[in-house]
């Protein structure tokens, strides 16, 4: 092993039933440097990460830690600790309802007489505290302490328990700028103290503002292994969503040509934005258009439409539907405007797995009419019917349950759901993931044909070709923020990458 060289795993590999989540990863991590682990959702660096610290164990490969020529197999988080690898996870892990010095100490309290030596733990926790430069009182409940400084608290026990490998996993992703800007100090310390940082984050500003080096993984597989400063943005964007600039597709809108009039507003978004998700941003959405939001994942695609649906109460800013302003405090106010919200987890947000694809279809609906105004079975069935006939649903009846179903087919359903409530404006987050290319072209074309009759609809999706064949206009989203728009000539991979990226100066088109 290289003089500096902290951590290697060699050709690890991991499979569960019919996903091979990681194939033949190779990953090194040097004393004192932060490390960024990269790649969209699926990826591997979750699965890379477990392995590492012993949630799962790796079908094939070989982990190596500095000064032990003996390979090691880590079973559990615990054996993980005593190799020196510790991992702080978005989520802190601690006990609310105890003090920072318990915290700090608990299951290796100091003791004495065989009692909990109190005075001797709070001595070390300030001490501790106050070498990693962390302004909290030991003695405070941890309830009491802001994330941020709770998040500081389990990399200071980290630490303690002599860490040489800190794992940090997404741990910015609620915090605000104060307080990543605290965090990166800290762990700038710890690197000056020869700790190597694995850091997972889907934010490209802090990669570049705090990582020394980067790999990069996609579909459980090694893209590469890079310096920070060897590697511009718009690359990194490219090597993480698979695309080649060398061999850029000349891909058209489907609607280019066909003209959309006079801009008619639907959605007029001015200053919305929701703590910790999204920051205040301006967008309109014309009727019969189709705009999409694009970013990797992690940028607020998904939490800008949450704001504006009322399924995030947006915390500031002012909205107009159909040139009117609106106050929206839940989805069903949203529904009750002619606003439809297709979720991105199809089976957590979306399906009703133990009902009928019938009850399924006309649930919005009924909410939309309330409790005292029931729908008829017979307008639940011609409904349904309307609707399997319209989108083409495989299913054996109206009446299958639509766990049943195949994705794309129960995609289907919930899109049927939506188009029953007769909405002007449709937002689809990610309406294509897992399911066939048949189906996929079947929900394309649907999106476009609505548009043609004059929907506003708003489509993410994370594969770029699908947005270029899909959409109008692109609104651009970085970190949390609304950072611009393409349109026209600009709407190319390349000049979708480079918006992401943050190269060309993409920020002049913002509102």
């Amino acid at each position: 092993m290289e003089k500096d060289v902290l951590l290697t795993m060699r050709d690890i590999s991991k499979t569960f039933p019919g996903v091979k989540a990681l194939q033949h990863v190779d990953f090194t991590l040097r004393r004192g440097e932060i490390h960024a682990l990269m790649g969209e959702n699926g990826a591997g660096k979750s699965t890379l990460i477990k392995v590492l610290t012993g949630v799962y164990e790796f079908d094939s490969g070989v982990v190596r830690m500095a000064g032990n020529d003996t390979p090691i197999v880590n079973h559990s988080p615990q054996d993980a600790q005593k190799a020196g690898i510790s991992t702080v996870y978005q989520e802190v892990n601690l006990c609310p309802n105890l003090s920072v010095a318990e915290n700090l100490f608990i299951g290796r309290e100091p003791r004495k007489v065989g009692m909990i030596d109190w005075k001797t733990m709070n001595r070390k926790s300030a001490e501790l505290l106050a070498e990693l430069d962390i302004d909290v009182a030991a003695t405070m409940k941890l309830e009491e302490v802001s994330l941020a400084n709770q998040q500081m608290i389990a990399i200071a026990r980290a630490v303690d328990m002599e860490c040489q490998v800190l794992i940090l996993d997404e741990p910015t992703s609620s915090l605000d700028d104060d307080e990543v800007a605290k965090l990166f100090k800290l762990m700038n310390r710890l690197k000056d103290k020869g700790v190597g940082i694995i850091f997972v984050t889907h934010f490209l500003e802090q990669v570049y503002a705090v990582c020394d080096r980067i790999t990069v993984l996609r579909n459980g597989e090694l893209v590469g292994e890079y310096q920070v400063k060897d590697l511009p943005r718009v690359m990194l964007v490219a090597k993480m969503m698979g695309k080649d600039f060398d061999d850029l597709a000349d891909i058209k809108s489907a609607h280019e040509g066909k003209g959309l009039g006079e801009k008619i507003p639907v959605i007029e978004a001015e200053g919305i934005s929701h703590k910790g998700t999204i920051k205040p941003f301006n967008i309109t959405i014309n009727k019969g258009e189709v705009i999409g939001l694009s970013g990797l994942l992690g940028s607020g695609r998904s939490e800008l439409v949450r704001a504006i649906y009322g399924a995030d109460k947006a915390e500031s800013g002012t909205l107009k539907v159909n040139g009117k302003e609106a106050k929206i405090n839940s989805p069903i106010d949203a529904m009750k405007l002619g606003m439809a919200y297709l979720p991105e987890d199809r089976k957590k947000d979306g399906i009703l797995a133990d009902l009928s694809v019938r009850e399924n279809i006309i649930i919005a609906m009924q909410a939309k009419r309330g409790m005292f105004k029931p729908m008829s079975r017979k307008e639940m069935e011609e409904a349904a019917d309307k609707y399997i006939e319209m989108l083409q649903i495989k299913t054996a009846s109206r009446e299958t349950p639509i766990k049943s179903l195949s994705g794309g087919n129960q995609q289907k359903v919930i899109i049927g759901r939506w188009l029953l409530t007769n909405p002007e404006y449709l937002i689809l987050d990610e309406p294509t993931r897992g399911i066939d290319i048949g189906t996929k072209t079947e929900i394309q074309k649907l999106v476009l044909d609505l548009a043609d009759q004059g929907m506003a609809v708003t489509f993410i999706s994370s594969e770029v070709e699908e947005m270029l064949r899909t959409c109008s206009r692109m609104a651009i989203l970085r970190d949390g923020k609304k950072v611009g728009e393409i349109e026209g000539a600009e709407m190319t991979q390349e000049g979708v990458m480079n918006a992401i990226a943050g190269a060309g100066g993409d920020e002049k088109h913002e509102e």
